[in-house]
């Protein structure tokens, strides 16, 4: 089922309030309403903030009147942070992340708590696709995209240490931004693997996106890993002032025989259009040894994954799925050698990347293999977007067409380390090139 006439989206509904066109309460109540029509059938929340609580919370900020999702993995006071897991069904916590601190000086709400998969791994909750019922809406992130894609928030908070933004906002037909790794603020975030997570954000255009990481990135480097990058330039009216027409590098990888006909038609299409834009798109072959980067990416996931949640594991055996045990053992498995060479190779191909795209603005490529699969056990497989999380690079997602049963497919966009605005500045062109998706 398509959504229809969804309520104003970040960027648009902050200007309409600032402006006084726009009531916070109204917007609030349109958000509330398109909750009561759609979460019955969505399940997109584990718990939501009281309707006349997230009304009673307009009061000043930049941000007053927008509701905001928080990914279950997400330390958040007085709602249940269950990270997905029976085992924490009943927490609650009494403090923010961080970022969710930040969220609430804007003057923002709290929507609610988003389905997570179990610990941002394998074994998906319930959540649905809210453009057909009967496939997923990706995971982990898999609430934070439904409810996004239904209209119920501007804005949700993702993780992915994968494909966990990228590949959900994909199917749910919006917008998913992967900054740099350690950009944004992880603190108050139960890790998957420390190397390798990012908090994103996902919205309904790449000015939404921008302006939810000018607003939330790290300000100063207080975490391990942390960066600090300067905010994307956005205009108050009109948001980002595109890149010109942009010069991309059209991905071919070892997986590709894993895309459908219809995702390959629709990239070939929007390649078409951007070319008629005045791109300059051309075909583009990363060297055989980035490829290896995605075992070694696994390593590293099962490694400090395995470490994580083997106390899980043994305790709680019966509120463990058959996944979380399967990457405990994997983990084991593994050498101090593995880890310590898969580290060295993602320090060194992160360092080379920029090489690897001199001339280009940014490497074009799918979000992932096709529209969502159908059925609630299986959220996609992510390998699109695995190199990238990898290598900490910036990913932006943006919708481009959707297929026979009305899903939504996607393209991808990925820049050098570091250049997350001029990613964006693409991004915000690409978008503006081709028709609504």
């Amino acid at each position: 089922m398509k959504p229809n006439k969804l309520p104003l989206g970040l960027f648009a509904a902050t200007r309409a309030i600032a402006e006084g066109s726009l009531s916070p309460k109204d917007y609030l109540q349109q958000c509330l309403a398109r909750a009561d029509e759609r979460e019955p059938t969505l399940h997109a929340f584990v718990a939501r903030t009281p309707a006349q609580e997230v009304l009673d919370s307009v009061s000043g900020g930049e941000w007053a009147g927008i509701p905001v999702g928080v990914k279950d993995l997400i330390a958040t006071r007085a709602l249940t942070t269950t990270n997905g897991s029976p085992i924490y069904a009943d927490q609650v916590l009494d403090y923010d992340a961080p970022i969710v601190t930040h969220i609430r000086q804007l003057g923002a709400a709290v929507f609610g708590k988003t389905v997570t998969t179990e610990f941002a791994w394998r074994q998906p909750g319930p959540t649905v696709n809210p453009f057909h019922a009967g496939h997923t809406p990706g995971g982990s992130s898999s609430g934070s995209a439904a409810a996004v894609g239904a209209g119920i928030v501007p804005l949700a908070l993702g993780t992915q240490t994968v494909g966990s933004v990228i590949r959900p906002a994909a199917f749910c037909g919006v917008v998913g931004f992967k900054a740099s790794f350690g950009a944004v603020p992880r603190a108050g975030v139960f890790p998957l693997a420390g190397s390798l997570d990012h908090v994103g954000f996902i919205a309904r255009s790449v000015n939404d996106v921008a302006y939810a990481f000018n607003m939330l990135r790290n300000r100063a480097a207080v975490e391990p890993d942390s960066i600090v990058l300067p905010a994307v330039p956005m205009k108050n009216d009109t948001g980002i002032e595109p890149q010109a027409a942009p010069r991309l590098a059209w991905l071919r990888t070892p997986y590709d025989e894993r895309v459908t006909a219809e995702q390959q038609q629709a990239m070939e299409r929007a390649v078409k259009q951007l070319r008629a834009q005045g791109a300059v798109i051309e075909e583009f072959a990363l060297p055989d040894e980035y490829w290896t980067g995605i075992d070694a990416m696994f390593c590293l996931l099962e490694c400090e994954g395995g470490a994580i949640h083997q106390e899980h594991v043994a305790h709680f055996p019966e509120r463990s799925s058959v996944h979380l045990k399967e990457l405990v053992e994997k983990g084991r498995a593994r050498s101090a050698l593995d880890y310590l060479g898969a580290r060295a190779l993602q320090q060194r191909l992160r360092a080379d990347a920029a090489a690897q795209l001199k001339g280009f603005d940014a490497i074009l490529t799918i979000p992932a293999t096709g529209e969502a699969p159908e059925g609630l056990d299986f959220t996609g497989d992510p390998v699109f977007c695995a190199l990238w999380s990898f290598l900490g690079l910036p990913a932006l997602t943006v919708p481009i067409a959707r297929s026979a049963k009305g899903l939504p497919l996607g393209l991808q966009l990925i820049a050098p380390y570091k250049q997350d605005a001029h990613l964006l500045r693409t991004g915000r062109w690409v978008e503006l090139s081709l028709p609504a998706a």
